[in-house]
Parts: structure tokens; sequence; C-alpha cells
């Protein structure tokens, strides 16, 4: 962040004459909106991509062949597409918008020599800007004094612990003042700030089609060639017979929208949006239904640390002190603990720490709605309960002096009770202490553990200490001693990663945290890989490829890593062929988790830019969440191929009357009409798939890798065309003959005509119907018959079979 030496900003601030200038000359302190197509441009692009396309020359077709009611199906089908479709992706560009909440609405500012309020896009480069613990910082700037001050970057940096800053410390934009007090002269406002460079990096970054979409694509570019190309060829085969070009027209018509498969879309859509509700049910929350299967595909997570797999919740764990240990045992911030000791005296000295360490701190733990929360510091709320656990007395009234934390001395101290009272990082507290080497081996020893230690230590006061330095009176202090902070793991943690393990899917943590503090985590919860790879952010190496293959593996922890490393770590996994889900919770991982295939956001501690940015909101902050979610994500995928089985199979059924005709030389009636058809393909079709659509996933669907499987592929299509098709296709022309028979009429005597063909045509069409219900319980499974699965397992297909009948009936009549 740049330094501001600007000679009209002094301790009074700006005049409102300058401020008036400078905010004309650098614009309002705001981000700048992101660039986008107009609704109506991308309104359009959803009802002209290549599938919309081939329906509406399908639609125009149908109405100049004289068939108006199947044009209008089909223009209904593709309008109930692109309007959901175009929902959905306005829903998602509004992430980076929401990073303007993060600004505040008013800022105390310093103009003319007193304090002013101003609204905060009205702050410009120079204002002073005064800062207490709950205001949001209004733009980068630079602190010229500070007392007691602690930033909150985490949204931005991914740090869990709040910052101390002191008197030239750059703050950035977006951050949030934890405690104490200060003012500092604002270096950048708006889009110069670096809240904005989040912004620009997640408004440029577009998502790659998700896997799904691109086997969509292909199975509708295949199905399209052979629509195309066989109503061609049907239409010159017509005209080869004599059949007038009127007529063979609207017979290739026929044949080419028997193919289409007007209903692949909406039933594609449907058994997504099961899939979410589903999922909605285990806590994940899907914002983009295509997530629903692209997480099932996951090859890769990248997850962060705090708040995801560790609670956000910091506890003392135990006390070390010269007296002995004190092991404590609690539940969040409550007041209440289970604790071992090693005897009665460790106790009392335990609670001495905890007093001396309470009376430098200002975060508290306060009762809201029934239970415990930190107020201010996490760490400090930690202390403020340590301190009720071991029944220390309440308060630090009487603190005389307050030597805040500073980032060199690693300390900070107060003048309480006529002693001196000091906490901070060991090496900076035991270096002034009569410290033996047992303490710096409790050090090693908690460390070693993962967790973070603090040092407290005192000793007896004299008048000369009130205005003496920092530096003079932290000297020949008394070790009390050295608290162990913890931010326990989320139950669950280990399983969810072991199952991750089985299912093939490999998981690195991303964190701002500490390298030491990031491996012991991951070493806790059986992250960490058997190479113990653990880097740091500034570590990565420039060529992405090599980066690529150094991540490629499973257990890799990343620490110190900001914004634009994890946007990196992601591209350089899907570059080699990873499926990518990215979690996280702060504005810093938006970039990363628009990048991603799919980005996994957490909905009670997660940011609004965090939930905007990504495909799906775990609604608990449970990891857990997202292997439930890879399991209905694989049932979503197997589904859709079910539904695929099912509605290719009565493609053969309607394609059969066609080659039939084709075969006998045009001497052959046609089984099925064009108008049939479509009550098959659109008024039939849909129910029997949302019933597959919702068939559970299969006993140890987690227990294999990914499958990298096409919709459509040799062994759908030797099922489809080899079995399922040609047994329906026979039922449907038997049924057809039969009454053609039972009408009177023979091969070679002319097309029947009037009553005995529409009879004929209708107990084919019955047949399909019929088919096409049996059908639906033969698709739930390729390798076991339907009475092996339980004719009620899946009780949807019971009401789709009752509907279809139903249908089939009113059609008929």
């Amino acid at each position: 962040m740049p330094r501001l030496d600007d000679p009209l900003a002094g301790a009074g601030g700006l005049s409102s004459s300058e401020a008036a200038r400078r905010l004309v000359a650098d614009g309002r302190n705001s981000l700048p909106p992101p660039r986008r197509a107009s609704a109506a441009r991308r309104l359009l692009a959803e009802l002209t991509h290549f599938f919309a396309l081939m329906l509406w020359v399908a639609a125009a077709l149908s109405i100049v062949a004289g068939m108006p009611e199947l044009g209008a199906a089909i223009a209904v089908v593709i309008g109930v597409n692109g309007v959901f479709a175009f929902a959905q992706e306005h829903r998602a560009e509004r992430a980076a918008e929401r990073l303007r909440d993060l600004l505040p609405a008013a800022v105390r500012v310093v103009r003319d020599g007193t304090q002013a309020t101003v609204h905060a896009d009205e702050v410009v480069r120079g204002d002073v800007v005064l800062l207490e613990a709950g205001d949001r910082v209004p733009a980068d700037l630079v602190l010229d004094d500070a007392e007691d001050l602690r930033v909150d970057e985490s949204m931005l940096t991914g740090e869990s612990v709040p910052v101390p800053c002191g008197a030239g410390t750059d703050v950035p934009g977006g951050s949030f003042v934890v405690s104490g007090d200060g003012r500092g002269t604002v270096v950048a406002t708006g889009a110069r700030t670096r809240i904005a460079e989040i912004a620009r990096l997640t408004a440029g970054v577009h998502r790659r089609p998700s896997p799904l979409a691109a086997e969509v694509h292909r199975v509708v570019r295949t199905v399209a060639v052979m629509a195309i190309g066989l109503g061609s060829a049907f239409f010159v085969l017509a005209l080869l017979l004599g059949t007038p070009a009127v007529d063979g027209f609207v017979f290739a018509v026929g044949v080419t929208v028997a193919l289409v498969p007007e209903g692949l879309l909406p039933t594609v859509t449907l058994s997504l949006a099961m899939g979410a509700q589903r999922m909605a049910e285990r806590h994940a929350l899907v914002r983009r239904l295509e997530a629903v299967e692209t997480l099932g595909s996951t090859t890769f997570i990248c997850t962060d640390k705090t708040g995801t797999l560790t609670r956000n919740q910091m506890s003392v764990v135990e006390v070390w002190t010269p007296s002995g240990s004190v092991h404590l045992a609690g539940e969040g911030y409550a007041p209440t603990a289970a604790i071992v000791a090693d005897d009665g005296d460790a106790v009392a000295a335990a609670g001495a720490a905890a007093a001396a360490a309470r009376s430098c701190s200002s975060g508290e733990v306060v009762l809201r709605e029934g239970g415990w929360v930190a107020v201010g510091d996490p760490m400090e709320a930690a202390i403020d309960a340590l301190a009720r656990r071991l029944d220390c007395p309440p308060g630090n009234a009487d603190v005389r002096r307050h030597w805040t934390f500073d980032p060199a001395r690693r300390r900070e101290s107060v003048l309480s009770g006529g002693r001196i009272l000091t906490k901070g990082a060991p090496d900076a507290v035991l270096g002034r202490c009569a410290a033996g080497a047992a303490a710096a081996e409790a050090v090693e020893a908690l460390a070693a553990r993962g967790l973070r230690v603090l040092a407290v230590a005192s000793r007896g006061s004299c008048e000369g200490d009130v205005g003496a330095s920092a530096d003079e009176v932290e000297r020949d202090l008394e070790l009390l001693g050295l608290l162990a902070f913890e931010d326990p793991p989320r139950e669950g943690v280990a399983a969810s990663l072991e199952s991750c393990r089985r299912a093939g899917i490999r998981v690195a943590m991303l964190t701002g945290d500490h390298p030491a503090t990031a491996r012991a985590i991951a070493a806790e919860i059986g992250l960490l890989g058997p190479d113990g790879l653990v880097l740091r952010g500034d570590e990565l190496p420039e060529d992405d490829q090599v980066l690529g293959a150094l991540l490629d593996r499973d257990g890799v922890v990343l620490s110190r890593v900001d914004p634009e490393q994890k946007l990196r770590v992601a591209r350089v996994l899907q570059a080699r062929g990873h499926v990518v889900a990215m979690t996280g919770d702060g504005v810093n991982d938006a970039p990363a988790l628009r990048a991603a295939d799919i980005g996994v956001a957490m909905g009670r501690s997660g940011t609004d830019v965090a939930r905007e940015a990504a495909d799906l909101v775990l609604l608990d902050d449970d990891f857990s969440t997202i292997v439930g979610a890879v399991e209905q994500g694989r049932a979503t995928f197997a589904n859709i191929r079910r539904f695929l089985t099912y509605h290719l199979t009565d493609n053969v059924a309607e394609l059969t009357p066609f080659l039939v005709w084709a075969l006998s030389g045009g001497r052959f009636p046609l089984a099925l009409g064009v108008l049939q058809i479509l009550c098959i393909d659109i008024g039939t079709d849909l129910v029997p798939a949302l019933a597959l659509g919702g068939e559970a996933p299969a006993p140890h669907v987690l227990e294999r890798p990914p499958e990298r499987r096409h919709l459509i592929d040799g062994a759908l299509l030797r099922r489809v065309f080899g079995v399922l098709g040609p047994v329906e296709a026979l039922a449907e022309m038997t049924a057809f003959v039969t009454a053609l028979a039972l009408a009177g009429w023979r091969p070679g005597e002319g097309f029947p005509t009037g009553h005995a063909l529409a009879a004929a045509s209708g107990a084919a069409f019955a047949t399909v119907m019929a088919g096409q219900a049996a059908n639906a319980f033969a698709c739930r499974s390729a390798s076991r018959p339907p009475w092996r699965l339980g004719w009620t397992s899946n009780p949807l297909l019971l009401v789709a079979s009752a509907v279809t009948v139903g249908l089939a009936s009113l059609f008929l009549g």
C-alpha cells in the first residue's frame, strides 16, 4: 500500500474545499460497477445457443408443414429453458456488486480542524479518519496513531486472528476494527483500494462450462446431426419413391421431430432441481443447478481452514505454570469446564496467570440468547472464559496505565493493582523473565501440538512506572504461566476426509494462517499427506506446470496464501484435468470461488460476497456436508443417464414406423403421427423422468473414484438399441398390425383409411405408452431387475406410471 506525503493533510485534516476538489478529481469512494452485457443481450443469448437454434428450426419447419400446434409447443419449451437459465446467470453475476456492502455508510473524519461525519463515498485521499471498536475501515489508510487497536482482516487475508496495529501500519479498506481506537490518513479510495482489486478479480473471472453442460452439448450435437441427417435421408427417399415434394417434406419433418429431444433440457433441469432439493435437506443450498452434478464429478477439493475445518472458536486448553500444568475441557466460550491439574498449587498459579492476562485484555465473553459469545478479539475472549472457569475475580477496573501491543515488541502491559502485568509471544516475554529451561521446553512442546501459546508475566511496581516507557517497565519479570489456545476441528471432519479419499477425491488446505498452525491442524484431522508437504504462498513456483505437478497430490497444505494465489491454484489444477471445488467464507475467497468448477461457501460464518460468488452454500458450515453433497451429485448424474436411457428407448419406438415405411418402399402405413410423437416426448416423458431423477443414491456410490463417463456411451447405446428399444418397438408394431388385421386390412391391399387406421395408430400409441411405463422401472438399474430393487422403494415412480396411463387415456379419448 503506498504511503502518503500530503502537505495539505495534517492533524487538522483537509479543508472542506480541498476535500470537495479531490472528490471531483478522484471520484467517489465506491467500487466501480462490473461491466456486463445488458439483460436483453444475455436473455437473447440464452434463446439462441446451438440447442435452442435447433429447436427454433424444428418449430419453424413444423409451422411450414402445417403443424402450428407442434411449432408452438416447441417454442414454449425454448422460452421456459431460456428464461430459467437467464435467471440463474443474473443471480450469479451479483457477486461483485455485494462487495459494496462491506463499506460503511457513515465515517468520522477530521475536516477544517474539527470532527465531522460524512458518507463513506465522500471520503477522499488525504482525509484523516477516526476509528474505534466496531467501525468498518472506509478506505485504504495508514495509521497516524493507535491505542490498543486490533483489526480483523480475515475477510481480505484469511488470517484468523485480529491484527494488532500501531502508528505507521497500513490498514485495508473493508477490514473491521475489533478493539481499541486510532486515527489514520487515507491513501487510496474507490477503484484504487485493495478491495477493488478483489472486485475486479471476481468480476473478471468467467466459469468454464460444467462437466454436465459439456456433456449435454455433446448429446445435443450428436442428436442434431442424427436428426438432420436422417430427416434429409428420408426426404430424399420419399422423393425417389414418387411421394409429392410437400408430403415428403412433412414426412421428413416428422422423422426429424421424432429424434429431436424436445424434453431433454426441461427434464435435466427437473433432475437437477430434485437433487438440489435433497441437498437442501442435508444443509447444502444450491445456487446454480448445474452445481448439483458438478460436485459429484469433483476430483479435487481446496478447502479453507478457519471456519471450515475448524470452528473459529478459540479456547485455552492448557495452562503451564512453574507449579504444574492445568488442563481444561470446556464447550465453546462457556464459563465452565472440566479441570485436571497436577495439584492445587497449579490451579492457583493458573488462576493468577489467567487474571493477569485478562487485565491486559479488552475482549470478553457475554451471554446472549442462551449462549456465550465472544465480544472483541476471540483470543482475549478465550482468556476471559479461562478466568471465569478458574473462578478469578472479575474485572480490571484498577488499571492505571496501558502500554498497548506493538508488533515490534510483540507484548503489551498494564499497571494494575500495584503490579506490572505483561502478556505476549513467548519468545518476546521469556527473555525478560528469570525463567528456566523448563519454560522454553514447555513452549516447544505446546507449539508442536499445534497450540497457539501466550506467555504471561508480572513484577512489583513503583511510582516511576506510570510515566515510563514500555521497554522500561517490561523488565525483571516473573513468569506466571503459558496459555495454550486451540481452535478445535469440527466434529466429523476426519471421517469426511477419509470418505473423500475412498471416493477418489484429493483434498488440499489453503489458509492465511501461519504454516505451523496449518500443519498442526492438518495433522490432527488427518489431512496432511504422507510426504507432509506444507508450503507458504510466497514459496509457490512461478511456472504453472511445475506448480500443478507439485500440488496434484492428496494432503497438501498451503499457508499464507492471498486471493491471487488461490485463483492461480484453482486454474493450474483445472489445467491438469481436475474438476475443482473451492471452499471459502471471506471476501478474499470470492475470485477463486467463482473460477473453480464449483465454489462452496459457508452459510453461517461466510460473507455475503463469498455466498454470492459460490455455487453451493453450506448452511451448517460443516465440511462433512460436502461429502453428502458429493454423494447426491453422483446420484444425479446416474439419474440423468437413467432418463436418457428412458428417452432414447421411446425414440427407437418413434422412429421404427418410419423405418418400416421406408423399408417397405412406402407401401406400409405409418403407425404414429407427428403429434402423437410430440405427446410422447413432452406430454408423458417428463413425469417418469422426474421420478427417475428422485432415485436414491446407489449403495457404495462413494466407495470408488468419480467415473469419467459420458452421459451417452457404448454401454447405454447397447442397452437402448440392443434390448429395450427393440422390445418396445416390436410390441408397438405388433399392436399396430394386429389392430389392422382385426379391421380386415391385409398387406398389399392399399393404405387403410378412416376408423381402421385411427384405431390401429391408437393401439400403437397405447402400446408405446404402456411400454414406457414398464421401461421406467427397467431404467432404475442396469444390473438388477426391478423386483430386486423393490417395487415401492421409489414411490414417485408408481405415481408417474399412473399419470402416464391417465394421460394416455386422455390423449386417446
